[in-house]
């Protein structure tokens, strides 16, 4: 009895960051030597809407992500955020969401394609402050498409048309990327056999302006480890002046 009541707080939290790493796929790094707290967020497998996918997809849920990511903004001690991606990209909505939400954080963020990051991943990748691509990431760009009974009608390819444009709207508003090249991109028939659309890989992704650099894990924490040194500094430059 005595020692289940003095367990060690330190296993205790080292079980615990063990059991949320397997659950959601994120974990706090701060072992580092900048001593900074920085959440690693990852978006993983399909990206998964209102409906659940079946239990043998690798799936990235939303209604886990959006509590986290706000719980991340409202904290004081998490001072960055890294998305690591490696999807191929799944609900339109859900995927959106989740890149607004990354967006609108007032916390330094940085992103890693690994893999890939397709379709809607691609809003994903450009969502954060600073994007990185591995040499061999993959990033494909199509247009939107629907599962299900469709009418055809006029009004349905004007929704797509809608649904298309949030897509392309935001994608330009968080990178380089016009919105005329994206179009093109999306439409292009020489790149798949069976497909519309453009594969973009590693540097190529930087050359189209999707991503800023090309680099892996070591370039991107560093870079973090940057901005966070940086907002600090401005913090306390603020308030020298208040004082």
């Amino acid at each position: 009895m005595q020692n289940e009541q003095n367990s060690n707080p330190k296993e205790e939290a080292e079980k615990h960051r063990e059991e949320r790493l397997k659950e959601t796929g994120q974990v706090t790094l701060d072992q580092n030597e900048q001593k900074k707290k920085i959440h690693l967020l990852s978006i993983i497998g399909e990206i998964e809407g209102h409906e659940n996918l079946s239990g043998s997809s690798k799936t990235t849920k939303y209604e886990h992500i959006l509590p986290e990511l706000a719980a991340i903004e409202d904290s004081r001690e998490i001072e960055g955020v890294l998305v690591l991606l490696n999807t191929m990209g799944g609900d339109v909505d859900a995927g959106l969401a989740i890149a607004e939400m990354i967006a609108s954080l007032s916390k330094p963020t940085v992103s890693l394609v690994l893999g890939g990051s397709h379709s809607i991943g691609v809003p994903l990748a450009v969502s954060t402050d600073y994007s990185f691509i591995v040499p061999t990431g993959t990033m494909l760009i199509h247009p939107v498409r629907m599962s299900g009974m469709m009418i055809g009608a006029k009004q349905t390819y004007d929704y797509f048309q809608k649904i298309q444009d949030r897509i392309t709207g935001f994608v330009e508003q968080h990178s380089r990327a016009s919105r005329k090249r994206l179009e093109q991109m999306m439409m292009e028939t020489g790149e798949m056999t069976k497909d519309l659309g453009t594969i973009l890989v590693g540097e190529a992704a930087v050359r189209e302006g999707l991503i800023d650099e090309v680099g892996g894990i070591r370039e991107a924490l560093n870079k973090l480890y940057s901005m966070t040194g940086q907002v600090q500094a401005a913090q306390g430059a603020a308030g020298k002046e208040i004082g």
